[in-house]
């Protein structure tokens, strides 16, 4: 199976339970959030880890919505990932306890964390570092640090080879008085294996770990916790036993698990019960040609950063999107079924739902069939950039 073919491969859902009536005032396309699903996709995470809310620290770029991320709470989950200091406010003031920047910062940005920090006492914020260069950069802060440990993936992070650095970043951050929290270990390129080679490569990159943590420990630098695992290695992590009764906090981290995408549901056993929460609602504007027609969902919408088909049309097996352009999305009707009419309302899952949420300023609630409710998307985008200045 392709990329493609996975993006496009839905479970059999229940056009009903998306299906929204009244709709001759929603304006599209329009971002729906299913709020019985979010609460459904949160309590089976939490099966998966033992019903136990202080092993899941999930990163909110995907909940995104301050809404969303109180439920995260009132199920008793309080500690977060994040990547911006409007995603950090986001979880502060919907009460986390605990939020880790996972994301280099640097200049005028660790300022605005540190600002933040200052301000939401109540939360433990912490931050990742590579280097010994960063550390000052929270010198005297209540910031605790992590050490950013790369698996292979080769985005940030120091290589898990390289035992030495490690070590010795980890005694610097303690020589600097700030608070040494742990490792961060995001393993997320392994999406592209399937499941068990997957779990093979995890648990290997895992055996690794532990070898640091012991020599870490052996050095009389105490690891608090351990964070692993996005979406794609979720699986892997709860599988593997070296976290059950380790000496440290573990954590795993998925994120997009709250919504649900394509991507998602090709990648994560087939019997698990995720469904998507979030579903871009789009409207059909034309027919251009025979078998074909275009809704006002295009990559300004439906994000394409994953690649094309950018969605799959919820009930609709026979309709496969085609490449977007900036507003239209041209959807062909790959075998027979009913010719979607002009004005007539397709239900979207996202391929990749995290950076999708991120285009819409608002989201409906819809229970019941039945809007509820709008929500601001309030960690949409970046805070103002000269955010602590006057000018």
């Amino acid at each position: 199976m392709t990329d493609a073919d996975a993006a496009l491969s839905l479970p059999l859902l229940d056009f009903a339970d998306y299906r929204i009536s009244g709709t001759k005032d929603i304006l599209t396309p329009a971002l729906a959030i299913y709020p019985d699903i979010v609460d459904s996709n949160i309590r089976f995470s939490l099966d998966l880890l033992n019903n136990d809310p202080s092993r899941w620290r999930p990163h909110i770029k995907t909940a995104k919505l301050q809404y969303t991320i109180r439920r995260y709470v009132e199920f008793g989950v309080g500690q977060f990932k994040c990547s911006t200091s409007l995603e950090l406010l986001t979880a502060c003031r919907a009460g986390a306890s605990d939020v880790l920047i996972a994301y280099p910062l640097v200049g005028a940005n660790a300022r605005r964390v540190r600002e933040i920090a200052s301000d939401f006492q109540q939360t433990s914020i912490s931050a990742l570092v590579e280097t010994a260069e960063q550390i000052e950069a929270w010198s005297g802060s209540a910031v605790g640090l992590f050490i950013d440990v790369n698996p292979g993936m080769d985005r940030t992070g120091v290589s898990q080879v390289d035992r030495e650095a490690i070590l010795n970043l980890a005694g610097a951050i303690v020589r600097s008085g700030q608070a040494f929290r742990g490792l961060h270990y995001y393993d997320g390129h392994l999406g592209k294996f399937d499941l068990e080679e997957r779990r093979v490569l995890a648990h290997r990159g895992y055996d690794r770990l532990l070898e640091l943590v012991a020599a870490l420990e052996k050095a009389g630098l105490v690891v608090q916790e351990v964070i692993t695992a996005g979406t794609p290695a979720f699986p892997c992590t709860l599988s593997y036993d070296g976290f059950i009764k380790a000496s440290f906090v573990h954590r795993a981290s998925p994120g997009t698990v709250i919504y649900t995408d394509c991507t998602s549901l090709a990648q994560l056993p087939g019997d698990w019960a995720y469904r998507p929460a979030a579903v871009v609602v789009s409207a059909v504007v034309s027919r251009p040609a025979p078998g074909r027609v275009t809704c006002d969902a295009g990559h300004k919408t439906v994000s394409a950063d994953a690649g094309s088909p950018t969605c799959a049309v919820i009930g609709r097996p026979d309709l496969v999107p085609a490449k977007p352009s900036e507003e239209h999305l041209p959807i062909d009707q790959v075998h027979e079924g009913s010719d979607p009419q002009i004005g007539e309302l397709l239900y979207l899952v996202p391929r990749h739902v995290c950076p999708t949420i991120n285009n819409f300023d608002h989201a409906i609630l819809v229970r019941d069939g039945r809007v509820v409710g709008v929500e601001v998307v309030t960690a949409r985008g970046r805070e103002a950039p000269l955010a602590s200045k006057e000018l």
